[in-house]
C-alpha cells in the first residue's frame, strides 16, 4: 500500500479511534502498520499487519504535511487574540501601552504595586484630589478585562461628573459605557436595563432608590467602581447603628459585585467608627474594632486601602508634582465699615439659607455657604 505514509490518519474498524500513522512496512501480501491514536488520552499505540482484503476497509482521512491552503487573515487575527489575551505575563505595563494616557509614577505605583497585588480586588484609593483617580482606574480596568478577570463593568458617580467619566473611558481606554438614568429605564419597560448592558455608568443618587435598587441587586457585576464614595456613611450610636440610604446602598453594591474599587478624597473624617463600618463595605468583618483598624494602619500592613497626600506625588524626575502648602492663621481686624458689611451679610444668609432648605432648594443652600 504505496499510498500509505507516515503522518496519515486513518479510519477503520481495527481501530477504537482515529490513528495517525508512524510507520508502514510491506510483508509480502501483508502490510504492517504502526499507529497511535489521537482521541483517547492517553495516547494508545496500535500495531497491527493487515491483509489487502483488509486495507480497502480504511479510510485514510486526512493527508500527512500541511496544503497551507488555510485562510491568512483568520490565521492571523487568531494568532493576535493569543498573543492579546496572554500579552500582560511578558509585559508588566500592558495596559498602559495600550492608552492613551501618560501615567506618572504613583499611578504606576498604586495599580501595579498595590492593587493588582490582591488575588481579590477590594480596594479604597484614598490619594489627595488631583492625583488622577480615574486614570488609575482605567488602567485597572484594562489590565482585569486583559486577564480575561472583568467583563461586567458598573462605576457610580456623583450625577454632575457623568460626562467626564464617559469622556475619559471613551478617549483614553476607548472603553464604550453607557449611562443609566429614569429615561433610560423607561424605555427598557419590561426588562433589566443593569442586565442588558455590561458596561455602565450611573448617578449614585438615582440607583441609591429602593425600585431601581431592586432591579439592581438581581444582577451580578465583575467590577463596580464608586466614587465619592464617601458619601457611602453609617455613624454608632453606643449600640445603635444608623446607616444612610447611600450606605445601604453600599451595601447593596457589595454583596453583588466580584472587584469593588472605591475611590474619594476624603475618607477619614475624624470618627474611627465611621471609618471602620465605611471599609466594611469592602470586606465586612474584617476589622472586628476601630483598636484593630487603627493598628494596621500604623504598622503600615492594610490591605485594604491607599492613600497619598499631594506632597507626597512626585514626577519620574523625583520632582514635587504640587507646590507646597502652608497654612496658617491671618489675623486681622475689621473696620465699622466691614463690621456693618459683615454683619448685614450673615444676616441675609441665614434668613435665605433657611428658606433655601424649607424649599428645598440645596443648590441654592450650597451657593449661599459658599
Amino acid at each position: 500500500m504505496s499510498f500509505l505514509q507516515p503522518g496519515h490518519i486513518l479510519v477503520g474498524d481495527f481501530w477504537p479511534e482515529p490513528v495517525r500513522v508512524l510507520t508502514v512496512q510491506a510483508l509480502g501480501n501483508l502490510t504492517k502498520i504502526e499507529a497511535v491514536g489521537i482521541r483517547l488520552q492517553p495516547p494508545q499505540f496500535y500495531p497491527r499487519i493487515l491483509s489487502t482484503e483488509d486495507l480497502t476497509r480504511v479510510r485514510v482521512e486526512a493527508e500527512a504535511g500541511r496544503d497551507l491552503k488555510g485562510n491568512a487573515e483568520a490565521f492571523f487575527l487568531a494568532m493576535e487574540a493569543h498573543r492579546i489575551r496572554y500579552a500582560y505575563q511578558f509585559d508588566p505595563l500592558f495596559a498602559v501601552n495600550v492608552s492613551q494616557v501618560d501615567p506618572l509614577p504613583h499611578q504606576i505605583e498604586a495599580i501595579y504595586h498595590y492593587i493588582l497585588q490582591n488575588p481579590r480586588i477590594r480596594f479604597l484609593l484614598a490619594d489627595d484630589p488631583g492625583a488622577g483617580k480615574t486614570i488609575m482606574t482605567g488602567l485597572l480596568l484594562k489590565e482585569l478585562k486583559y486577564r480575561g478577570l472583568v467583563r461586567r463593568t458598573l462605576i457610580v458617580v456623583p450625577g454632575h461628573l457623568k460626562d467626564q467619566w464617559l469622556r475619559e473611558m471613551k478617549e483614553r481606554f476607548g472603553e464604550t459605557f453607557t449611562f443609566v438614568d429614569r429615561s433610560m429605564m423607561h424605555a427598557t419597560w419590561g426588562r433589566n436595563v443593569w442586565r442588558d448592558q455590561s458596561q455602565v455608568v450611573t448617578s449614585m443618587d438615582f440607583a441609591k432608590q429602593d425600585d431601581v435598587m431592586l432591579a439592581l441587586g438581581d444582577v451580578h457585576w465583575d467590577l463596580i467602581v464608586v466614587d465619592e464614595a464617601h458619601k457611602m456613611a453609617a455613624y454608632r450610636y453606643g449600640e445603635r447603628i444608623t446607616k444612610t440610604e447611600r450606605y445601604r446602598f453600599g451595601e447593596t453594591l457589595s454583596r453583588i459585585s466580584h472587584f469593588m474599587l472605591f475611590l474619594t478624597a476624603t475618607p477619614h473624617r475624624g470618627d474611627p467608627e465611621n471609618f471602620r463600618l465605611f471599609l466594611d463595605l469592602l470586606e465586612p468583618g474584617l476589622f472586628a474594632n476601630t483598636d484593630m483598624l487603627a493598628e494596621s494602619v500604623q504598622q503600615r500592613d492594610n490591605p485594604l486601602f491607599l492613600r497619598r497626600l499631594k506632597e507626597d506625588l512626585r514626577d519620574f524626575d523625583g520632582r514635587p508634582l504640587f507646590p507646597p502648602r502652608h497654612v496658617y492663621t491671618k489675623t486681622y481686624r475689621l473696620g465699622e465699615d466691614e463690621k456693618r458689611l459683615y454683619n448685614a451679610v450673615t444676616e441675609y444668609v441665614e434668613k435665605s439659607y433657611n428658606k433655601a432648605l424649607a424649599a428645598d432648594k440645596r443648590n441654592v443652600a450650597f451657593a449661599l455657604l459658599i
